[in-house]
């Protein structure tokens, strides 16, 4: 199936718009750390390297997680159950949704098929939650009976952290977003489809941006600032480089696994 397609599909069934965050200041340091994608080794090695940073400066600090913790990298359950855990005292977080954790949740509501679901990665997903797709395929030869264990045995707490994630955080000074946004409509008019799918219309746009876009998505060799976009995905599950950028005091510091 064509990834248009897909796409398509996988924001049908969202049919009121993912929750908007807004922070009226950022006046603490902040982390921003860019697609996981079930490299659960790599964000723990980020973390520890964000908490030792950390020490050294005063006051809260917040971790802002751009989207895609699932699919493709082996161990996506266990990245979503370190997010629902609680962080060490002064650090607060702000998990976004990412276009993968749409598809899950897609596919757990019916919109997709398991085989879209799979074209997305969705396989490794299911593995980390103990599901043998080609085992089970044998033992439910019928796709509805499939679908149906499938969709019992996910976790429902793992479903409803998904489902209550916001699709961007905004500041006076940065937007936080998966993809990037539609550099023709304003922050308020986003599409939900443009702020987790959008590629080229964001990335060769010569519109003028109206603040610092801080995403992921597309990965990169190492995280690039082009204008006032700053892209952090620096395709962990294949490069074993997960990338955070802190913002303090008018500063970014990008370091990696």
């Amino acid at each position: 199936m064509a990834a248009n397609t897909i796409r398509e599909k996988t924001t049908r069934g969202f049919n009121q718009r993912r929750r908007r965050e807004r922070l009226d200041i950022l006046d603490m340091p902040t982390y921003v750390i860019g697609d996981v994608h079930g490299r659960y080794d790599l964000l723990s090695a980020l973390e520890r390297k964000i908490f030792a940073d950390a020490a050294e400066l005063p006051g809260g600090k917040l971790i802002v997680m751009l989207g895609d913790y699932i699919d493709r990298g082996p161990a996506s359950a266990q990245v979503v159950s370190r997010l629902m855990a609680p962080l060490p005292n002064g650090f607060d977080r702000i998990c976004l949704t990412g276009n993968h954790e749409m598809a899950m949740l897609a596919y757990a509501d019916g919109e997709i098929s398991l085989d879209d679901w799979v074209a997305l990665g969705g396989e490794a997903t299911l593995n980390s939650y103990g599901v043998d797709i080609q085992t089970l395929r044998q033992q439910y030869p019928r796709q509805k009976k499939l679908d149906t264990f499938i969709r019992t045995w996910l976790p429902d707490d793992h479903l409803n952290f998904l489902r209550r994630l916001p699709i961007l955080l905004d500041t006076p000074q940065v937007l936080f977003v998966h993809a990037g946004i539609d550099p023709e409509r304003t922050i308020a008019a986003q599409d939900d489809d443009d702020l987790v799918f959008i590629r080229s219309r964001f990335y060769d746009s010569a519109q003028p941006l109206p603040k610092l876009i801080i995403h992921g998505h597309t990965p990169v060799k190492q995280a690039e600032a082009h204008g006032l976009r700053l892209n952090i995905d620096t395709g962990a599950f294949r490069s074993g480089k997960l990338t955070a950028a802190r913002l303090w005091q008018g500063h970014i510091h990008v370091t990696s696994t």
